[in-house]
């Protein structure tokens, strides 16, 4: 009997259409309804703040429209978004001595098996990222134009999104590291990224 070789190398042909389709894998979104809350709430929060004396001239309505925003935003990125756009979660736990510890996990997941798109995740930290530094505008702005009673909304705004801010961000570097300096590389690797993709 003839043995026929047989030929164990790989079909690479079948690659050169997959880069296409891993393109429009990476574009599309997994989690609409994630991604349309995550957004939802924070600008919802921002528009209501800007506008609100537009629709009604009761000053404890526009407070609690508002904080009932930025609470939910808060629950929604820290329970819900986080985990389902970019595989990252945080939060406190009491162990039985009342001792406080920081939890921060990443979840692993293989380049082929992701939990999230590129979209989804430029969504997320577009979002986690701008938000507070509006807030960190409106500070001083109503600081500079003596609105006070706005003062406490605005420090509550800016406390909430960036409690998230820093909770993901060391939940995307791990809680050993220098949290500035990864902060500030994730930024110019994100404006690199923008860039390089423009040109």
């Amino acid at each position: 009997m003839k043995q026929v070789p047989v030929d164990d190398t790989e079909d690479v042909s079948l690659d050169i259409g997959n880069e296409e389709e891993l393109a429009l894998r990476k574009a599309k979104i997994r989690h609409p309804l994630a991604t349309f809350f995550h957004l939802f709430f924070r600008i919802g929060a921002i528009v209501a703040y800007l506008f609100c004396d537009w629709f009604s001239k009761s000053f404890v309505t526009c407070f609690v429209t508002i904080l009932l925003l930025l609470s939910f935003d808060f629950w929604s990125v820290k329970n819900v978004t986080g985990r389902l756009l970019v595989g990252l979660r945080w939060w406190n736990q009491i162990d039985e001595d009342g001792k406080s510890h920081w939890i921060f996990e990443a979840k692993k997941v293989s380049p082929n098996n992701s939990t999230s798109t590129e979209v989804e995740s430029r969504i997320f930290w577009l979002g986690l990222i701008i938000c507070p530094l509006i807030w960190t505008v409106f500070f001083f702005s109503t600081l500079f134009s003596l609105k006070l009673k706005w003062l406490a909304l605005v420090i509550a705004g800016i406390s909430l999104q960036s409690a998230n801010l820093y909770g993901y961000i060391h939940c995307k570097t791990g809680s050993h590291q220098n949290v500035g300096r990864t902060a500030s590389r994730f930024l110019s690797q994100q404006l690199f990224q923008r860039e390089r993709f423009k040109n």
